[in-house]
């Protein structure tokens, strides 16, 4: 008898286990798509005032003319703040069509397809990258294996609305970080993870610039000038962080997952005695949605462990 109680016991254990798996994968692929598309809802409004408000434009004056000749141009925007909306970008041939956000930490990609800091705004001279989701958060990259030599990628800015083709994919470790560095050419990289539902690798898409490429904004300088005699020294600022993996901003902490799953057992313990000293289903019924709430908070903790871009 008692080896069937402890067979008993371990059964329920693993179903029970096997239930909160499946629930977390049902979390990751539909649930975080929720939040997702109200993030894209939000941005999308951002990005239409920001577009709404034009251009800049300029004036010049002729020689010997005292009457200004007018020409307007569409100056370098400044630099989008860390998750605001950056662009907008379709892609035809996987069905993509997001707003692009700044950044590429947790919570950015969380929102959408995330554009590296330190890389050109997509349709300025140089290298821009892109990250984004493979499987969770709208998965806006799920596809991004079907993409073939000479498809189209379109991204607008506030700078107008540019042409990329695809010219080629590659397959590379979380630490190739070089994929995003600086180049002679104008391109746009994408990247995610691979294969889908891991992230052992990262899939790197490389597409060529077909427009004339817009106006960078000039390079920061700094102008050294001499101290007062009396002035303290200014401190040192530190030098922007060097990207060390494709993932991005490394955040994960695992504290959060460790008290709310303890919370969340916690919960199911209470509301399991309470079932087996008063009555089952009014204790089921009651703890059922305490026991939800302590779930979901413990699934989005236990998530900020996996890759930002997974």
């Amino acid at each position: 008898m008692r080896l069937a109680k402890v067979l008993g016991v371990i059964g329920r254990i693993l179903i029970w286990t096997g239930s909160i798996i499946l629930l977390f994968v049902a979390y990751q692929l539909w649930g975080t798509n929720i939040a997702e598309s109200r993030a894209q809802g939000d941005l999308e409004a951002e990005f239409e005032a920001l577009v709404g408000g034009g251009g800049t434009t300029t004036t010049t004056t002729a020689p010997g003319d005292s009457t200004p000749a007018p020409t307007t141009t569409t100056a370098p925007p400044p630099p989008p703040e860390d998750g605001s909306a950056a662009a907008r970008m379709v892609i035809p041939r996987i069905g993509v069509d997001k707003i692009v956000v700044e950044g590429v930490g947790r919570n950015d990609l969380q929102k959408g397809p995330g554009h590296y800091p330190d890389t050109p705004l997509p349709g300025q001279p140089g290298n821009a990258a892109i990250a984004g989701h493979r499987t969770t958060y709208g998965a806006p990259f799920h596809r991004i294996d079907e993409l073939e030599v000479g498809d189209e990628i379109l991204v607008t800015t506030l700078q107008g609305t540019f042409t990329y083709e695809v010219s080629g994919q590659q397959i590379v470790s979380p630490s190739a970080v070089e994929v995003v560095a600086a180049t002679d050419d104008d391109r746009l990289t994408l990247t995610s993870c691979h294969p889908k539902y891991s992230a052992r690798q990262r899939i790197v898409v490389t597409a060529m610039l077909v427009d004339e490429p817009a106006p960078a904004p000039p390079p920061t300088t700094v102008v050294d000038t001499p101290d007062e005699p009396d002035a303290p020294d200014e401190p040192e600022v530190d030098e922007a962080p060097v990207l060390e993996s494709l993932d991005g901003e490394d955040d994960r902490r695992a504290g959060p997952a460790v008290v709310w799953g303890g919370v969340a057992l916690a919960v199911w313990l209470f509301f399991f005695v309470l079932s087996r000293r008063w009555r089952r289903w009014p204790a089921y019924l009651i703890g059922a949605p305490v026991f939800g709430v302590a779930l979901f908070v413990f699934f989005e903790a236990f998530a900020l462990l996996l890759p930002s871009n997974f």
